[in-house]
């Protein structure tokens, strides 16, 4: 396939994402927009603009040579780690949903986690495109990169962001799997994560009530089980086409800020299995496209640039649908392009934006 088609392919599937997102989230906040703003298109308003800047954004980097990335790795983590230090001071960080994760300014907000994720790809792109052969020892070759990867969960861990924390991680050592490390060394990374999420449970009493609430949500139907079950109920009665768009009962004041986390729920409600089946379809368009830039690229630091963005985006995109009908606890992250928020948005289109440069690398 032509780089020319491979990119056209990947820009179709990422507008049509994107616009599909900005209609659900007028579809799903109208009535919570209305009554909190006075304003029924407030939300679809800002995501809107989201989309503009995010499209912007896309094209510029899009035009940038990917391989800068590579020479400003180290100054790109510094930078993102001072913003997750900044974030947790009093006056500085916002408290939103409970989290000092936000930079505020006015109804506007960014997440530096979200730059984290981004530029912790970057730095291990380079690190096992620079390494491939210190890789294979443990002690020399991932000991290093692991330190650093966890530094930066525990700095998200105190805002505390969980559910972002373990997309990173995630994402990271599906790019370690994809190297050169031993496979057996990955029966000890999984002991040593059980063993952090235990641990983490333990520190935080609210993430043992999300469990409690997973396995049986009807312990605390108006607390910790609130959410899932309103999101349950969104989803059981859509069949084949849904209740149709803007048709959704739950979005009035049943299930909580309906566009965000939970807005997947609206869509199963509203526009059924062929709705999702539709969606299903973009992303895995956006995700074997990009996957195809990833095989296809001679660089070796594109290889992994490329497959570690889009393995994070695909990550996110199973986790925020495996909470939403219920198969995982409540982590609070975001559906890619699709659940409202500026950040998220911002950067999941800089990152589709790095693989197109990559795509046409020369």
């Amino acid at each position: 396939m032509k780089k020319s088609k491979l990119d056209l392919i990947l820009l179709f599937a990422v507008i049509m994402i994107s616009l599909f997102g900005v209609m659900m989230i007028y579809s799903s906040s109208s009535i919570w927009a209305e009554y909190k703003f006075n304003d029924s298109l407030y939300y679809f308003k800002h995501q809107g603009l989201f989309f503009i800047v995010g499209l912007l954004a896309m094209y510029i980097v899009s035009k940038i040579d990917y391989k800068l990335y590579l020479k400003y790795s180290n100054k790109i983590l510094l930078i993102s780690f001072i913003l997750l230090v900044l974030v947790l001071i009093p006056g500085i960080g916002q408290v939103r949903n409970g989290s000092r994760s936000w930079f505020g300014i006015g109804s506007f907000g960014f997440q530096p986690s979200e730059v984290a994720k981004l530029s912790l790809i970057i730095f291990v792109s380079k690190y096992l495109s620079n390494n491939e052969k210190e890789v294979k020892s443990i002690k020399k070759g991932v000991l290093p990169i692991l330190t650093i990867i966890f530094l930066f969960f525990g700095l998200i861990m105190l805002e505390p962001d969980f559910g972002t924390g373990m997309v990173i991680v995630a994402t990271l050592f599906v790019m370690l799997f994809a190297s050169n490390i031993k496979l057996s060394f990955f029966g000890y990374l999984i002991v040593l994560g059980i063993c952090g999420i235990v641990v983490l449970i333990i520190m935080a009493p609210y993430r043992m009530a999300r469990i409690i609430s997973f396995i049986n949500p009807w312990t605390d139907p108006l607390g910790s089980g609130f959410q899932i079950i309103q999101s349950l109920y969104a989803i059981s009665p859509s069949g084949l086409f849904g209740r149709g768009l803007g048709n959704s009962i739950q979005k009035h004041f049943y299930l909580p800020e309906p566009q965000t986390d939970f807005i997947f729920a609206i869509i199963s409600e509203e526009l059924g299995i062929l709705g999702i089946i539709i969606l299903a379809i973009l992303f895995l368009v956006l995700f074997s496209s990009s996957l195809k830039v990833s095989l296809v690229s001679k660089d070796l630091f594109g290889k992994y640039l490329s497959f570690g963005l889009i393995i994070g985006i695909m990550l996110q995109t199973a986790l925020n649908i495996c909470v939403v009908i219920g198969l995982v606890p409540v982590t609070g992250v975001t559906l890619p392009f699709i659940s409202y928020g500026g950040s998220s948005l911002l950067v999941s289109m800089v990152s589709v934006g790095i693989i197109l440069n990559i795509s046409n690398e020369k």
